[in-house]
């Protein structure tokens, strides 16, 4: 798992001699692969719904490790996944910072790397936690790399709709945790995030969809115009409400999620409905300010699983 400079510029009449990385560049450069920030995200959608298996605070231990083991797992993939598009990261201005395309971690290192953490994670959840995790955490490392990264990414502008799959995994890996099973309140919680995913990465993706067009990856933003796009957008931000709210009977949550996940669900439409009318009344490009749904959406998911995690401990006192 070596660490690189880049090479001399095409030009250079003296090649420039290797500079001594120290320790703290090492390390920051594999952590900076494995995308902490995204892993953030998955974190915020495992643990509340360990929280509602377990009926109040899971079992320390089980938490412990389902956390370790998960982020390592989220890791993996994430670590494959910028071995797999050093090419096209090198041309996005959002990417093009991250280890593997500035050639700051060679393209073995970074997939020995994601190897060895998903080998780590399995054998993690088979030994401290279950076999039903370990499984579900592996399936969503080779749905990452094989499905979206290799198959889909670059082929289809339904991308990140399936795709998108293997960021739900958490939410049954966290349920089977701590119950070894599955059933339907850890679903109905994966049809939240598989819903809200489209929506969020492409009010993303319309931002950078100039970088999408130069890396030749067809996100919808860079295939359809600004209307199909919000639209989708409005119709999958309605599902997603939907189906938070179905959460509420599934579950046998309390009244608080439920007026929870109804205000952050207005919200969630409004801004929606509001970028499709701005739209349809001829505003384009930046002036759409689609980074404010983003953001919103962002806020929203912590928020929802938030309340996932308090309803629980309320339901508790409320006895």
């Amino acid at each position: 798992m070596a660490l690189t400079n880049r090479s001399p510029e095409v030009g250079s009449s003296t090649p420039e001699a290797p500079r001594k990385v120290s320790l703290g560049e090492y390390v920051r450069a594999y952590v900076a692969l494995s995308k902490p920030r995204v892993i953030e995200l998955l974190l915020i959608t495992t643990i509340p719904v360990m929280f509602v298996a377990a009926g109040g605070v899971p079992p320390l231990w089980i938490a412990v490790a389902t956390l370790l083991f998960g982020t390592m797992s989220a890791a993996s993939a994430n670590a494959m996944n910028c071995y797999i598009d050093r090419d096209i990261d090198r041309e996005m201005r959002r990417t093009r910072q991250r280890p593997a395309a500035m050639d700051l971690v060679t393209p073995r290192g970074a997939l020995v790397y994601g190897l060895i953490l998903a080998v780590g994670s399995t054998v993690g959840f088979l030994v401290f936690v279950n076999v039903l995790s370990a499984v579900l955490s592996l399936f969503a490392i080779g749905f990452y790399i094989f499905v979206y990264s290799m198959l889909l990414k670059r082929r289809t502008a339904q991308n990140v709709v399936w795709g998108g799959i293997a960021g739900c995994m958490p939410v049954l890996i966290g349920w089977a945790a701590v119950t070894n099973s599955l059933d339907w309140a850890p679903f109905v919680l994966f049809l939240v995030v598989f819903f809200w995913t489209p929506p969020h990465t492409w009010t993303l993706a319309m931002r950078y969809r100039e970088d999408y067009a130069a890396a030749k990856v067809p996100m919808l933003p860079v295939v359809a115009g600004d209307r199909r796009v919000l639209l989708e957008s409005v119709l999958y931000s309605w599902a997603t409400v939907i189906v938070s709210l179905a959460f509420w009977p599934v579950a046998g949550t309390t009244w608080f999620y439920g007026v929870v996940a109804l205000i952050l669900g207005a919200l969630l439409v409004f801004q929606a409905h509001r970028l499709l009318s701005r739209s349809n009344a001829g505003v384009t490009g930046a002036k759409l300010k689609t980074m404010g749904f983003f953001h919103l959406s962002n806020a929203y998911l912590a928020l929802l699983f938030s309340a996932v995690t308090i309803d629980p401990l309320l339901a508790g006192v409320l006895g």
